[in-house]
């Protein structure tokens, strides 16, 4: 006999409802405060399309704990969160109910992190830390190579801590420059799988349950970074230290000290971001994103600026503008606004200690920035 579970797959029900549920979940973009241009609400959608994309990816294709691998939830085309451009970002979906190994080689990448998070964006919006280790403490071969065990339970060597309530893996390999730069490389396996119950092949009774998380993951993920968006307006083109615990909820590296914001400029206006003192230890980067919180196009555009890639003025502190053109060499590091009039910004202290400089801002007129680069 035929249950209702598979009748609906059979006639096609779980298809439709999945595409109507798919259609109500727009109407985040759509919330009152979401800017109402032509522009920003195209953005909008080609954002939920690729939310979608991420969503099916981690739902459809890459949720069995027990087959677990990595694949991004964020990259050059599906941009979450302030997502940073100096990153590589890989995702796992595991279970605390197991154990992992996670085998590979160390690379050249400056920083490498490994984090278990509890929660899921699908379902409550969150990505808590429930364990981390940094490249730092990982020992290597002397040709690099490394083992990770991820437990409960404290192992001997390279261990990543979880709980019993931990659901994914998040690695992050972040780059000063890519060039000559090698990435680290990994894979995980699953120590003591369950053959009774997991197999590698699909259960089609649980497809329709995959599709509800899916769009749940597009609606949830779109509403929290509009959420956090209406909350930077109160300090709006201001760069002051985010609520780090509601960072790291989200998903965030606990190495990373967070100044989230919310910027708007005229036509004739600049954002120049000053920073008197850099610290002696760790790195930094500052980015631009769209108001949907997504980076801007940095494969084609100077959208951001880290250590590295930043010139410093002769005091050793650090100047910024953000303009929708050139302001001249007066002012090296220069962030394009990619045609945009407002959007989202982050300063990240990666690696630094307690040590977290103010970032200071000011609104000036784009003609005074020229003046003083002619």
């Amino acid at each position: 006999m035929t249950s209702r579970s598979e009748q609906r797959i059979l006639d096609g029900t779980a298809w439709r409802d999945f595409c109507r549920a798919l259609e109500t979940a727009g109407d985040t973009i759509l919330r009152p405060s979401t800017p109402a241009t032509v522009f920003d609400r195209a953005e909008g959608i080609r954002y939920l399309t690729r939310l979608l994309r991420a969503g099916l990816e981690s739902q459809i294709e890459s949720s069995d704990p027990c087959h677990p691998r990595f694949f991004q939830l964020s990259n050059e085309t599906i941009r979450i969160g302030n997502d940073n451009p100096d990153n590589i970002y890989h995702n796992c979906n595991i279970s605390g109910r197991y154990d992992y190994r996670i085998k590979g080689t160390r690379g050249s990448v400056p920083y490498l992190s490994f984090g278990t998070k509890a929660g899921s964006y699908d379902r409550d919006a969150e990505m808590r830390p429930t364990g981390q280790i940094d490249a730092r403490q990982i020992e290597t071969d002397a040709d690099g190579r490394f083992e990770i065990l991820v437990s409960r339970h404290p192992k001997p060597g390279n261990w990543l801590p979880m709980e019993e309530a931990s659901e994914s893996i998040i690695v992050r390999q972040t780059f000063d420059v890519r060039e000559g730069v090698v990435p680290a490389d990994y894979e995980i396996e699953c120590l003591n799988p369950d053959p009774g119950e997991h197999t590698d092949a699909l259960d089609p009774l649980a497809i329709e349950a995959a599709l509800g998380r899916t769009v749940s993951f597009v609606t949830r993920t779109a509403d929290l970074f509009i959420d956090w968006m209406e909350i930077y307006e109160k300090h709006l083109n201001q760069l002051p230290s985010d609520d780090q615990d509601r960072c790291q909820r989200a998903g965030g590296d606990a190495n990373i000290h967070y100044h989230q914001s919310h910027w708007v400029l005229g036509p004739d206006e600049a954002l120049v971001i000053d920073v008197d003192r850099i610290p002696k230890q760790g790195t930094w980067n500052f980015q631009l994103s769209n108001y949907w919180m997504e980076s801007l196009e940095y494969r084609h555009h100077r959208i951001h600026v880290n250590h590295a890639t930043a010139a410093y003025e002769p005091d050793g502190s650090l100047c910024i503008v953000v303009a929708h053109r050139d302001p001249g060499k007066r002012f090296p590091n220069w962030l394009d606004t990619c045609r945009h009039d407002r959007g989202g910004m982050l300063f990240r202290w990666i690696g630094c200690g307690d040590d977290h400089p103010p970032v200071q801002t000011r609104v000036v007129r784009f003609s005074e920035l020229a003046a003083q680069s002619s």
